[in-house]
């Protein structure tokens, strides 16, 4: 079965945080976390749709102006959503630059802030460049509690952890995943191509069987696709977890974000024998990671946000964090 997404991190695990999510098929991409981007190429960061930031600590946002800077001249829009009070820091740092040329005759970027309160969206608004960004208030879009964005494809689930502030955590969900037998496409004289797409959706919303899918030279039912072609499947998820004090109502989130995850990436600031620091700061330590990471049954776990007191030892946390998860996924992890 082939991933929806493609997730990886921006940067190493002593640097900024930030995950890249490539849509393997969508020419499109999401991240989680906004720190230092410059690891990122002007094209890929491009491909980005939307960007969903844990809080605003200047490692969790330090790379805004790149992104908003290489996004000015696109028709597409970039949607940003945080934590509370995140739409009107997004405008102070808008409303920290010049924009004297911009005018009706400029591609009218558009750029999008929403607050998440940990349940629901609560607050949105547009910033568009024809109008120098001067904020427009929208009306926020309505989703499940607990939903931070849903598409047809995937959602984005979201809780508010306690880091002496709120810190988000994410995780994406696929609906289904849907693959194509080729064999079997051919054994129905049907081509690849484009019309495919457009079949595995018809799948992941439920349309009926007899919904017909158009293909060159002809259609056919979905019913028949379904059966033959098509393998449907449970869908794909990436969980995001960052900036948590190590307490029992933040443990009992993780846990029910990260439940059954196929991967997910987790701080591991500190070692367990330095625990006074992680209470002191409000992270979790690697022990902890990779006990949370365990008790969820993920697949696989990728730490990350490591202190910088370790460097000299770097693999110290990596190896905390695996002896606590279990040593069977230690390939996966480190591939």
């Amino acid at each position: 079965m082939s991933w929806l997404v493609q997730p990886r991190l921006v940067n190493d695990p002593f640097s900024d945080p930030g995950l890249y999510l490539d849509f393997r098929y969508g020419r499109r991409a999401i991240l989680f976390d906004l720190g230092d981007v410059s690891a990122l190429s002007s094209r890929e960061l491009l491909r980005v749709s939307h960007v969903f930031v844990s809080h605003t600590h200047v490692d969790h946002v330090a790379g805004f102006d790149r992104l908003f800077r290489l996004c000015l001249h696109r028709s597409s829009p970039l949607t940003l959503i945080g934590p509370p009070g995140f739409t009107e820091q997004v405008e102070h740092r808008i409303r920290s630059f010049t924009w004297n040329l911009l005018d009706e005759n400029s591609v009218d970027f558009c750029l999008r802030g929403m607050d998440y309160d940990g349940t629901r969206l609560t607050t949105a608004a547009e910033f568009h460049a024809r109008e120098a960004f001067a904020r427009r208030e929208i009306e926020p879009p309505v989703f499940p509690d607990g939903i931070a964005w849903m598409e047809d494809e995937f959602r984005i689930e979201a809780v508010a952890l306690d880091h002496g502030i709120p810190s988000l955590a994410f995780a994406l969900r696929e609906v289904l995943q849907v693959n194509v037998w080729r064999g079997v496409l051919g054994e129905m004289n049907l081509a690849p191509g484009p019309w495919l797409n457009e079949a595995k959706r018809a799948v992941r919303l439920g349309l009926p069987d007899d919904h017909l899918i158009d293909f060159p030279g002809g259609s056919i039912r979905l019913v028949d696709l379904k059966h033959q072609a098509l393998r449907v499947a449970p869908g794909q998820a990436v969980a995001y977890v960052t900036d948590a004090a190590p307490h029992a109502d933040n443990r009992a989130k993780i846990l029910r974000l990260a439940d059954k995850a196929d991967q997910l990436f987790i701080e591991a600031v500190f070692l367990e024998c330095d625990r006074p620091l992680a209470l002191a700061s409000r992270h979790l330590t690697a022990r902890e990671a990779g006990a949370l990471a365990r008790e969820a049954g993920v697949r696989h776990v990728m730490p990350f946000h490591h202190s910088a007191r370790y460097l000299s030892e770097p693999d110290v946390l990596r190896d905390e964090l695996y002896e606590s998860f279990g040593t069977a996924d230690r390939r996966a992890v480190s591939a």
